[in-house]
């Protein structure tokens, strides 16, 4: 069998995939797996030792660049493609790999008409179960064996050296708070993110390390200048692959719902997640419930981009319930 996967979508996204490849890997060893990738996320990917072909788009393609990557797909002639994307995206490319058979999410849990490209379709998800088990799924609908969650992933020597060169210095424990999301409605807030990493500093000893895109600069920037103690600025230093490296070297890592938060808890690194605009139900990374820290207010969860009332739920998070989070797990 060649099976493609289809979600090209954001780095959380793809990190939550990984269980449903390595289930098809372990229960159907013969199969040739594809996965088609936006190249955001794409190094996540690169040589990983249960994907055969990757197929990388870029996010904003010219038409050009599209039909090669059609032409790339129906020449791998697919049996099966699996369309976790459930938009209109990942649709048109679920139908465009000439794959006979083409499984999607139920109309219910699908957007933007994306359910009409797929011949078959997973029993309904569900807006309450987590998106890895919503991936996980398409699996069960195959009638593929379960086992248990696994994601593959490991920072190479590179990448490991990088991180050491990035990191020397810092003593242990290592906090990181990892500012960025790729929506404004989700972030916390500069000043109380500072008082969290001073009283981790300067009661616990420990060393604060700050991360996120270089469009969280400006973010970075406003935390580090309401600290009195000093933070390792990390922000728009690493690529995803020394991202990966340097979140394995903490001892904890918080901050509002973003990738990198599936990111470090794929590599088995406590989190400790906030949430407001979106809804842990959904998207808790893997095994870090106990983790969870919900603010409050009438509208949450909105899963708006951009808040229009200033972020109220955010608001209610305070700096001393996330840094006695923190502290639970360094005790331990």
């Amino acid at each position: 069998m060649r099976l493609l996967i289809v979600l090209p979508g954001a780095l959380g996204d793809v990190v939550r995939g990984l269980p449903l490849l390595a289930r098809l890997r372990r229960g159907i060893p013969s199969a040739h797996v594809g996965w088609v990738v936006e190249a955001p996320s794409a190094p996540l990917l690169a040589d990983h030792p249960w994907i055969d072909t990757l197929h990388v788009l870029a996010r904003r393609a010219t038409l050009r660049g599209f039909v090669r990557s059609v032409r790339e797909l129906r020449a791998a002639r697919y049996d099966l493609a699996l369309d976790l994307g459930r938009g209109a995206r990942s649709a048109v490319l679920t139908r465009a790999s000439g794959a006979p058979r083409r499984l999607g999410f139920d109309r219910s849990d699908a957007r933007e008409g994306s359910w009409v490209v797929a011949t078959e379709r997973v029993a309904p998800q569900g807006v309450q179960r987590l998106k890895l088990d919503q991936f996980l799924a398409f699996a069960e609908h195959l009638g593929v064996p379960p086992n248990p969650v696994e994601f593959g992933l490991a920072p190479g020597a590179v990448e490991r050296a990088t991180a050491d060169e990035l990191l020397r210095g810092l003593p242990p424990p290592i906090v990181i708070a990892s500012v960025g999301s790729s929506c404004p409605s989700r972030r916390w807030w500069p000043e109380v993110t500072a008082a969290v990493l001073d009283g981790l500093a300067s009661e616990r000893g420990a060393s604060t390390v700050l991360t996120g895109l270089p469009a969280d600069a400006e973010f970075g920037d406003a935390v580090a200048g309401a600290m009195r103690t000093r933070a390792r600025n990390l922000i728009g230093r690493t690529s995803l692959r020394e991202l990966m490296a340097v979140l394995a070297r903490a001892h904890v890592v918080f901050g509002p719902d973003s990738g990198a938060l599936h990111l470090a808890a794929a590599l088995a690194v406590p989190v400790i997640s906030l949430w407001g605009a979106t809804s842990p139900a959904r998207s808790t990374p893997w095994g870090q419930e106990w983790g969870v820290v919900v603010g409050h207010a009438s509208c949450s969860p909105c899963f708006l981009r951009d808040c229009p009332i200033g972020r109220v739920c955010m608001r209610t998070v305070t700096s001393e319930v996330v840094r006695e989070r923190i502290e639970s797990v360094l005790a331990a």
